[in-house]
């Protein structure tokens, strides 16, 4: 959890590498994924640049090998998993791997060509055979061999001039073939067919495909030419048939004799095209790799620059500076690798711009990086909210989310993830839901660790409560008032003081109590006010960090002061109140100190905001029965003084800021490097020689270069935006009760009007038969709509509060995230085409 609490400080480096040795030390660099490049050939085309000959040669491999996998892929050859990673290979051995892959290419264009071949023979000769044999059936129905010879015309002494052409044509287009024959001889043609039930497999496209045999019956010339166009019009084939039954016959049986052959052909050309494909599948994913590796390489090496002489590389790139020795030693393996005579080395130098933002993270703590980094990248090294959202996320999110039941079911889900997730990686899903829930794993296990929590203290269970420790309370009726009475009000004021409050949670007795609403309704507003108070009052006390780490501890007077006061001077003020106001009036107080004379604190609040007095609603009473207006004496006094104080906050943060500023607006700016990339700064030495790591930290809400207008609106619009906001996010917290009620409600309502239906019939096999089916129902119903939906409810909500209620207060998220050159990436890439 290094750079957890903010992002790793950051140095901008300068490598110079030996043109023999510069493969081998980008490819230790790439497996270490430490180093972010920068291009220096930004004004160079991708195709005038260095190694751009060697990226084709990738590319070309690579592409022969998306055609091998498609080809494994399309004959369901398993591919086996990758073990080992294998290392990108040396530039001699790119030699023996192309001339491998254009023979495995060669010889599967070929099995592939000759199969095809050898389909579209096996399909002309089914055809055939259908075509024989139909239209054989066609002339038996005849009476007799005679009749038939005389309408085909044989007999020289009686020529009729009658002639037929038979063929297939694909089954959906046989009635349109039949209209369009009838209307182009006005009925002069006439057609016999038959289906064909065997469907044929298309060799070019794979698909089965239903065709259908005909034989047409025509007179003349002029019609056989009409009618031959028609069938080439509807993409029918046309097959020779002979006349006569023993010619018929005889071709038969040789169609059927080549069938044997081809089929025996295409067999033993299977065999040996799944051979080959069995043995490529073994080494096509190491392929893979090794040419998405090396390519990968060739495109970082392009960013290099060369210098005038040609003997040296050099490039720039980010680098965290807690790993600089590292990347000193994978220069050194690279040249002692080749035998490099003389050594690379890098060179700090300083920059102008600022770094990129790079937080140090694990499998645990990157679920909850990527829900900061889907706002906004942090500044460079600005306090990263990431830290404290692994707590307050899944805290605030169960207080929506308050079930023990579904907070178990939760649970059990994240924790499967969890448990599972090396034997889930291994499965390259192409679900982009099941991966956005399988990357929160533990965000969603941490969620439902808490909403058991929290569902412990709300005492609900789908919708039940759970009497673990004995009510508190006691009824103090006899029998018959409690059998004769419906509702029944119990005072705490005469229950029985032996009995201590219930221990942990609410009392169960609230789940069967008439006014249950109206007790949780005031609870959980109450609960909902006080944490996001004191969130935001933790959000404030995070901008100092800031602060004090961009050595501007005059923004601790000028800013943090104002806005901590406003804050604590109102909306403190008020969580006091209610805090007082649970402690200071009770049941067995005498009247001014009872529940019948606790005030409202929301409406004192807005007394005092507005600067009234409270009114006195039973002005006619006897004092001794009148309740104090005030909780405490001196009230309004206090309450006037305090918001005296917060409306002086008001100008402060407005005029504070902008006077520092525009005063200090002289001073001198500090001298800046800037970065290397051209090959005259090299030789002359003008990028600074032993820079330390980048200074540039003080772009945190910088104002310092702007003009002292845009200044003053700037802070104006600050100063509005926070004196508005407190109000609005004071309130905006108010959806941990609204959606906690929700929940807990369509809770009740699917145990009430669902589950408790199946309890009404007879405990006979058929009661259990459709309490079976209810319990079918109602699980199915808690799955879907009080996990999935209202979880995922609660899930944005949570977000908003900790992006706009939270962070607003002291993160600005105007960096850039830092983007390492990693090998790993390269073969994740890579892994998931080969394995779906």
């Amino acid at each position: 959890m290094g750079g957890i609490f903010r992002s790793e400080q950051m140095s901008l480096c300068q490598l110079f590498i030996q043109p023999e040795a510069a493969y081998t030390s980008v490819n230790l660099l790439g497996e270490e994924g430490i180093v972010q490049f920068r291009d220096l050939n930004g004004d160079v085309s991708a195709f005038q640049r260095k190694f751009v000959s060697e990226v084709r040669r990738c590319e070309e491999v690579e592409r022969k090998l998306r055609y091998i996998a498609a080809e494994i892929k399309k004959d369901d050859v398993n591919i086996p998993e990758l073990e080992d990673i294998p290392d990108a290979p040396n530039p001699r051995e790119l030699i023996d791997l192309e001339a491998q892959v254009e023979r495995t290419d060669s010889e599967i264009q070929e099995l592939s060509h000759n199969a095809t071949n050898l389909r579209s023979n096996l399909i002309e000769l089914t055809e055939l055979k259908y075509v024989l044999e139909k239209t054989d059936a066609f002339f038996q129905e005849q009476e007799g061999e005679s009749v038939s010879r005389a309408l085909i015309g044989d007999d020289p002494s009686s020529r009729t001039q009658l002639g037929f052409v038979a063929g297939v044509v694909p089954r959906e287009r046989v009635f349109s073939f039949e209209r369009m024959l009838w209307r182009i001889s006005r009925g002069n043609v006439f057609l016999r067919r038959a289906d064909i039930e065997e469907p044929l497999l298309d060799p070019s496209t794979g698909k089965h495909l239903l065709k259908t045999v005909f034989v047409a019956f025509y007179q003349g010339e002029q019609l056989k030419s009409r009618v031959k166009k028609v069938c080439s019009g509807f993409h029918a084939t046309l097959y020779p048939c002979p006349c006569t039954l023993a010619e018929r016959n005889t071709v038969i049986t040789e169609v059927k004799t080549r069938l044997q052959d081809l089929h025996m052909i295409l067999s033993q050309t299977d065999d040996h095209r799944q051979r080959v494909l069995v043995t490529v599948a073994r080494e096509i994913p190491k392929w893979i790799v090794m040419v998405r590796k090396m390519k990968a390489i060739y495109h970082a090496m392009n960013m290099f620059n060369m210098d005038v002489t040609k003997k040296c590389l050099i490039g720039e790139c980010w680098v965290p500076t807690r790993d600089l020795g590292t990347v000193n030693r994978a220069l050194a393996d690279g040249g002692k690798s080749v035998g490099s005579s003389i050594p690379s080395f890098l060179n700090v130098i300083q920059a102008c711009g600022p770094p990129p933002t790079f937080n140090r993270t694990n499998k645990f703590t990157q679920g909850f990086q990527n829900l900061i980094d889907s706002y906004g990248i942090a500044s460079y090294r600005e306090v990263n909210p990431a830290l404290y959202t692994i707590i307050t996320f899944p805290f605030l999110f169960a207080v929506m989310f308050g079930d023990l039941g579904h907070g178990i079911i939760l649970t059990l889900f994240g924790l499967w993830m969890v448990i599972c997730e090396k034997s889930l990686m291994k499965k390259k899903s192409s679900n982009e839901i099941w991966n956005i829930f399988f990357a929160g794993r533990y965000i969603i296990l941490m969620m439902g660790l808490f909403s058991m929590y929290t569902g412990l203290l709300y005492n609900d269970m789908f919708s039940k409560s759970l009497n673990i420790f004995g009510s508190s309370w006691s009824i103090n009726y006899n029998k018959s008032t409690v059998l004769s009475n419906n509702i029944l009000q119990l005072n705490p004021k005469y229950e029985d003081y032996d009995k201590k409050p219930y221990p942990f949670g609410i009392d169960p007795v609230w789940q069967v109590s008439e006014n249950k609403i109206i007790f949780l309704n005031s609870y959980k507003m109450k609960l909902s006010i006080i944490l996001g108070v004191l969130h935001m009052i933790f959000g404030v006390f995070l901008s100092t960090a800031n602060h004090v780490h961009f050595r501007k501890a005059i923004m601790i007077i000028l800013e943090f002061l104002p806005q901590l006061l406003f804050l604590l001077l109102l909306f403190l003020y008020m969580v006091i109140l209610m805090f007082m106001k649970f402690i200071m009036f009770a049941t067995d107080n005498p009247l001014k100190s009872s529940e019948h004379c606790a005030p409202s604190v929301l409406i004192m609040f807005i007394s005092m905001v507005l600067v009234k007095k409270p009114v006195d609603k039973e002005p006619n009473k006897p004092d001794a029965e009148k309740c104090d207006l005030y909780m405490y004496p001196y009230q309004d006094t206090v309450q006037m003084t305090l918001l005296v104080l917060a409306i002086l906050c008001i100008p402060w943060m407005l005029l504070g800021k902008p006077m520092y500023l525009l005063l200090c607006s002289g001073r001198k700016s500090g001298h800046k490097v800037e970065s290397n990339g051209t090959e005259t700064q090299v030789l002359n030495g003008s990028a600074g020689g032993s820079g330390g790591p980048v200074k540039s930290e003080g772009g945190h809400d910088d104002m310092e270069d702007e003009p002292a207008m845009e200044i003053v609106i700037h802070q104006i619009i600050h100063t509005i935006e926070y004196v508005l906001s407190t109000v609005s996010h004071t309130a905006s917290y108010l959806r941990l009760w609204a959606l906690s009620l929700a929940h807990a409600q369509l809770s009740d309502v699917l145990w009430n009007m669902v589950l408790q239906k199946g309890f009404m019939f007879p405990p006979t096999f058929g009661g259990f038969i459709f309490l079976y089916i209810i319990f079918a129902i109602w699980a199915a119903l808690t799955v879907s709509i009080l996990v999935m939906m209202e979880g995922l409810s609660a899930f944005l909500h949570t977000l908003r509060l900790h992006w706009v209620e939270f962070m607003s207060k002291f993160y600005v998220g105007l960096g850039y995230p830092f983007q390492p050159f990693s090998l790993k990436k390269v073969v994740n890439e890579v892994e998931e085409p080969a394995e779906n």
